[in-house]
């Protein structure tokens, strides 16, 4: 080996995007596997086999099962695998240029419904049986009802540095009421079971909004 040689850094891009590669197709026949299967009929070595690889290739690049469901469910849900955060994404962030408080507030109702047209076939697989004993499906169904809320917590942030909130408003209450007007139950009520469409159930849900927040500076401005 040449002194030059030596001195060049080593380049594991390549090997960087094998990996990102692999990972991708694993959540891809992950997912696939899922929504025909279920998660209950669904293993690792089932996964493996159909992704082509080891089974200790899939916990390398994703994890166990409850890591695999988690990562189906993240792509899915932001429609790449890119790991950027959603208050971070374009969708999130256009809400802020909406010009008043009730077009921000359509705007999240319609991102939301975005969201759930993506993940609601997932989730009613998923979460179809329950989750019994496992303790891999109940962390992961408690773990996105927690990210879910931080998303709600952020969106009202948002709305009041765009556009203003009453002062004394109850914005645990506040929360607690969006957090349950977006719970994905709702979505499969209105369009899987009701036969809504995506944008009837995102009118909706921004006039819920509306109303909600509305109502609770009304409440607020009457106790203050």
């Amino acid at each position: 080996m040449s002194t030059d040689d030596a001195d060049r850094p080593y380049d594991n891009s390549g090997r960087a995007q094998a990996a990102q590669a692999t990972r991708r197709r694993i959540i891809e026949v992950a997912r696939a596997m899922l929504l025909e299967r279920g998660y209950h009929s669904t293993s690792i070595s089932a996964l493996a086999s159909g992704a082509g690889v080891s089974a200790q290739t899939v916990y390398n690049a994703v994890g166990g099962k409850s890591e695999v469901v988690k990562a189906v469910y993240d792509v899915t849900l932001a429609g790449d695998d890119d790991p950027v955060p959603m208050p971070d994404r374009p969708e999130f962030r256009a809400m802020s240029l909406a010009p008043d408080r009730a077009s921000f507030l359509r705007a999240y109702a319609a991102l939301c419904s975005t969201i759930y047209q993506r993940t609601g076939p997932l989730l009613g697989v998923l979460l179809a049986k329950g989750a019994g004993g496992d303790t891999g499906l109940s962390d992961f169904v408690e773990a996105i009802e927690v990210e879910r809320r931080v998303g709600n917590t952020n969106m009202l942030a948002a709305l009041d540095e765009a556009h203003g909130l009453t002062p004394e408003l109850d914005r645990t209450g506040l929360t607690d009421i969006v957090w349950t007007l977006t719970a994905p139950e709702i979505y499969d009520r209105f369009v899987r079971r009701c036969g809504w469409t995506h944008e009837q159930y995102a009118l909706w849900l921004g006039e819920a909004f509306i109303v909600t927040v509305d109502r609770a500076e009304e409440v607020a401005r009457e106790q203050a």
